[in-house]
């Protein structure tokens, strides 16, 4: 199993989670009406419901707020709702990967594009970013969950095809220390389930966009960046930020904000 970098800027927008709580909310919301609406409304017979589920529970999100969001898709307003993926390059070449969830393609458009060029990037076409990117699945437990071995060897015998601990220091992708383990896009949810039995709940399971590789950056630029990334995460349209640049700890709190 390969190791990988790691990315400090989760890290920093997780810090700032709690600040925007009430938008993360209404994120995992829509996410759950849209995967509602895609199949059937129960999470046992829907994969992606089941996930954004579990999400939305991971982040002690109320049950009533997720019992509502699955209703709301037999609503009319959600068949206005479409899922755009945008991708471009930020300060010194940084990548990016914006998944946005909106009902007014022209709106997301120019609020995403007027982000990248008022901080020191540019949209590219589709595809211009993700050939250089793997879609996988991601399950983290906490360190609690079990020791290195305990956890290689469930994900092993789970079919995963990577395990990242950092029981010390937060961890590779999260605000805590603990476990990442990557699978396969579309055996995510086996993988899920079979660690379940073994380990119990994972504290989150997703689907994202892993970078093969990544671009150092420094100085004054990073701040630059994080000022990127803020104003793409407070568009109301955009439900997921992925990007890969390497920056240094020291950096981060220089420069980071």
């Amino acid at each position: 199993m390969a190791g990988h970098s790691k990315f400090k800027n989760i890290m920093h927008r997780k810090g700032r989670a709690d600040a925007v709580r009430s938008k993360l909310f209404s994120r995992l919301s829509r996410e759950i009406t849209v995967a509602a609406k895609s199949g059937m409304p129960d999470p046992a017979m829907n994969p992606r419901l089941r996930l954004a589920v579990n999400n939305a529970k991971a982040e002690s999100m109320p049950k009533d707020n997720i019992e509502r969001a699955i209703k709301k898709a037999s609503g009319g307003e959600i068949d206005a709702m479409e899922e755009i993926r945008y991708e471009g390059r930020g300060p010194g070449g940084v990548q990016f990967v914006v998944e946005v969830l909106t009902d007014n393609r022209n709106r997301a458009a120019s609020n995403v594009r007027a982000a990248f060029a008022k901080h020191g990037g540019a949209l590219g076409e589709t595809g211009s970013v993700t050939f250089m990117w793997d879609r996988v699945g991601k399950i983290h437990y906490p360190a609690e969950a079990g020791s290195e071995d305990a956890v290689m060897e469930a994900a092993i015998e789970a079919g995963a095809q990577d395990v990242e601990s950092d029981l010390v220091k937060p961890d590779v992708y999260e605000d805590a220390p603990g476990h990442v383990i990557w699978t396969a896009f579309e055996d995510l949810n086996d993988v899920a389930e079979a660690m379940s039995k073994v380990l119990g709940d994972p504290k989150s399971t997703s689907i994202v966009w892993k970078p093969q590789s990544t671009v150092p950056l420094s100085g004054e630029a990073v701040g630059t960046l994080v000022k990127l990334m803020d104003a793409l995460d407070a568009e109301d349209d955009v439900q997921q930020v992925h990007s890969n640049e390497d920056v240094s700890d020291e950096d981060w709190e220089t420069y980071g904000g």
